[in-house]
């Protein structure tokens, strides 16, 4: 499957963007596995990006053991890993882009103060007098935002009414991450955005920032995400397991199999992703 642009075929280049709260674990290899196949299934680049821009939630030392493991299912990325906390200069310049455009405000408001749903826009028009700005919001226009995502279909989000001004630099003075998702992807060149269904929602309200910093959004598909025993998505926070990479093979199967595809039967794991990218390039009509 061709990606078409203006002049010519966009080169495929996808990402793998976990965050270093901790080791990968079954929930987030689903995401690596879909993103790395995908990849290879269309002859492009997989990119390793580490999202580390949330520092009080960065745990030390867990860039380095993600990257073992991944190595360890020999899932090799195609360039040199990034950091987002080196990309600060990328951040400010998209920040100052917005402003210069009247697109983004400052905002007083609290947690406590704001009602559950989309942002009301208390601050759109200025601060309430004796109130100095806490977080920067970008002023999200009104319309219909739509567009297809490889696995999930259409959608579509009216991102003005269901979520309002959203965050893009927050309280902490740290880059929020719909901000810099968008700024890094766009940097990188990212043509295909492959990742759990969790951050479906997240898209509507990316295409549009994307669209306002003149960067061309990546197409996207969203994969189902692994539950834990008390349906709760499996994740770091609600304390996974760390992959069990000395069964490699087992580790892999797991996974494929939770992405509804049947086993695969190999030797080694070249075997193993072979006959996966095979599979998955059959299903998504990859040519």
């Amino acid at each position: 499957m061709a990606l078409e642009v203006q002049g010519g075929k966009r080169p495929y280049i996808g990402r793998f963007a976990p965050s270093p709260t901790g080791p990968l674990h079954d929930g987030s290899l689903l995401a690596a596995m879909a993103s790395f196949l995908d990849a290879r299934a269309h002859h492009g680049k997989w990119l390793l990006r580490i999202e580390d821009i949330d520092t009080p939630r960065v745990v030390p030392g867990a860039d380095q053991i993600i990257m073992t493991q991944l190595r360890a299912l020999d899932m090799h990325w195609d360039e040199p890993p990034t950091w987002q906390s080196r990309n600060m200069d990328r951040y400010q310049a998209a920040f100052d882009t917005l402003m210069a455009e009247h697109l983004v405000y400052g905002c007083a408001c609290t947690r406590q103060e704001l009602p559950w749903g989309a942002y009301p826009g208390t601050c759109r028009e200025g601060l309430p007098a004796g109130r100095q700005a806490r977080a920067w919001r970008f002023k999200v226009p009104p319309g219909m935002e739509r567009f297809h995502d490889r696995w999930q279909g259409p959608q579509e989000q009216d991102v003005a009414g269901e979520i309002g001004d959203f965050i893009v630099r927050r309280a902490d003075g740290l880059w929020a991450y719909q901000m810099v998702v968008v700024v890094d992807d766009g940097a990188q060149g990212i043509s295909d955005i492959v990742r759990g269904e969790d951050l479906l929602d997240s898209t509507a309200r990316q295409r549009v920032l994307a669209r306002h910093l003149h960067i061309d959004y990546p197409r996207v598909m969203h994969i189902p995400v692994l539950m834990d025993d008390d349906g709760r998505k499996l994740s770091k926070q609600n304390h996974a397991e760390p992959l069990d990479i000395a069964h490699p093979m087992h580790t892999l199967n797991q996974a494929w199999q939770a992405l509804g595809f049947p086993p695969v039967v190999a030797s080694d794991l070249a075997s193993f992703w072979a006959t996966a990218k095979s599979q998955w390039a059959k299903r998504f009509s990859v040519s």
